[in-house]
């Protein structure tokens, strides 16, 4: 495999990077600085894109969901989607596009999750919360033209993780989902080999700021350290649905969603594994310059499509 960066994916590192610059000053401040600035450099990610039927953010007890759309068809299957942010930045506005192009390319419901960031909650809570949204369609989906009998769970980074573990929860309570969509997923805390190799500025992850994140969601709990629904890559992985992986070449990433694609075949999942040659973390986001994130997007959302059936 190649390590030299795809152009167009290193225009959008080397752009959100000189953002995050900018509006920090250099000064990264507190967490609610943080939120808001990483809020803005991704803002201007988000714009452009597929234009949905109907688009609707609501409330879920306490939890903010937005529903998109993509045409008004009755009955069509649906993508629960998890942002990425390490569980403690982002949100369904940072990701607002990559859930409107999964819709529109899918021909899926996409219902994009604000879960609760860490550290002001930690694992398990957004567990609990997806698994309330989850009901929730199952009792109320129909009315928005939701098939709650063909639901999948997907998400990036943190967001892999949190739809990995909630699909684990969903088996083990006899409400399976039909497929899994697992961009650049966080599996583990335990670093290997592609933590060394691709870490640093050059890419879009650093390992010091993955460590931060697992701390933070995780806590000082040793039982929650230990917790296969929080490091899934520990868990038994028998009985999930159909999975697809979108695994980027460079990150620090890269080698515990090789291990997971394994661990799944052996536990006799069906798996599509797929590692992009010049991606970084994050790469989806960059849908609207990258060609590479865009024939990820494609393979991906063509896939859902085959295993809902729309």
């Amino acid at each position: 495999m190649t390590t030299e960066l795809d152009p167009d994916i290193r225009i959008f590192h080397a752009r959100t990077s000189a953002d995050y610059a900018r509006l920090s000053g250099g000064d990264p401040g507190d967490l609610a600085q943080r939120r808001a600035v990483a809020e803005r450099v991704r803002q201007p990610w988000i714009e452009g894109g597929p234009v949905m039927a109907h688009t609707e953010t609501l409330a879920v007890g306490t939890t903010r969901i937005r529903i998109h759309r993509p045409s008004e068809a009755a009955m069509l299957p649906a993508l629960v989607y998890l942002h990425g942010g390490g569980w403690m930045l982002f949100s369904i506005d940072t990701h607002d596009r990559l859930m409107r192009e999964y819709a529109a390319r899918s021909g899926c419901v996409v219902v994009g999750v604000d879960y609760s960031l860490s550290p002001e909650v930690r694992f398990p809570v957004a567990l609990d919360e997806i698994g309330a949204v989850c009901a929730w369609l199952r009792d109320h989906g129909a009315a928005y033209g939701i098939d709650a009998t063909r639901i999948a769970l997907g998400g990036d980074s943190a967001g892999g993780n949190l739809a990995l573990s909630s699909a684990l929860k969903l088996r083990d309570a006899g409400h399976p989902v039909q497929a899994l969509l697992l961009n650049y997923g966080a599996f583990d805390n335990v670093p290997r080999t592609s933590h060394a190799r691709y870490d640093g500025d050059a890419f879009m992850l650093t390992s010091s700021e993955m460590a931060e994140f697992w701390e933070n969601y995780l806590g000082p709990s040793a039982a929650a350290a230990d917790d296969p629904l929080a490091r899934p890559l520990r868990a038994d992985l028998r009985d999930l649905p159909p999975t697809f992986l979108c695994v980027a070449e460079c990150d620090i990433l890269l080698d515990e969603n090789l291990e997971m694609a394994a661990r799944l075949r052996a536990a006799g999942v069906a798996v599509d594994a797929r590692v992009y040659p010049g991606a970084t973390h994050s790469f989806l986001e960059a849908v609207g310059i990258s060609a590479l994130a865009d024939r990820a997007m494609s393979e991906a959302a063509g896939w859902l499509k085959g295993v809902l059936r729309p």
